[in-house]
């Protein structure tokens, strides 16, 4: 079994634009290369990706949009729109000056394991978030929790 990368951590953003990895995170992620995206504009975050998944989904992106299509053409400027990282001796990966703009990251942060990638939050954007959720959290739980179960026992949804 793969392992996920998991967890909430606080962290620092330093006057360089820096942030530490936690330790755990960076065990599971070991030595990939590392991409680092603005998330979208619903979610005021930053994705950190191993490199070869990131590549994958572009991958799938490419293959399912086209660049006559306008909305595929602003989704592909999103996701394609990507810097690699490389996180230091000290545990620390640089966030360009932009993409700390985008996300809105002051000093306190949180870094959020998301299973194959890693979200990044300005912390006070991120409790915002977390907040105003709870009904989609509901939602979504109470749907996967039907099929779950339904696929159990059998039952075709």
């Amino acid at each position: 079994m793969v392992e996920r990368l998991t967890g909430q951590f606080e962290v620092t953003l330093d006057e360089k634009g820096r942030i530490s990895l936690p330790a755990n995170l960076r065990r599971v992620l070991g030595d990939e290369k590392l991409t680092l995206n603005p998330c979208n504009y619903d979610d005021m975050c930053l994705w950190l990706f191993p490199a070869n998944i990131y590549q994958e989904m572009l991958a799938e992106l490419s293959e399912n949009t086209s660049i006559l299509s306008k909305r595929d053409r602003a989704l592909r400027r999103r996701l394609f729109n990507s810097q690699p990282v490389e996180i230091d001796k000290a545990g620390r990966i640089p966030i360009p000056q932009v993409y700390r703009d985008f996300a809105g990251l002051n000093k306190d942060c949180l870094v959020l394991g998301q299973g194959d990638y890693i979200e990044i939050w300005d912390k006070e954007e991120y409790n915002k978030y977390f907040s105003e959720s709870k009904e989609d959290f509901i939602s979504v739980s109470e749907e996967i929790g039907s099929k779950l179960k339904n696929s159990k026992s059998g039952v075709q949804q």
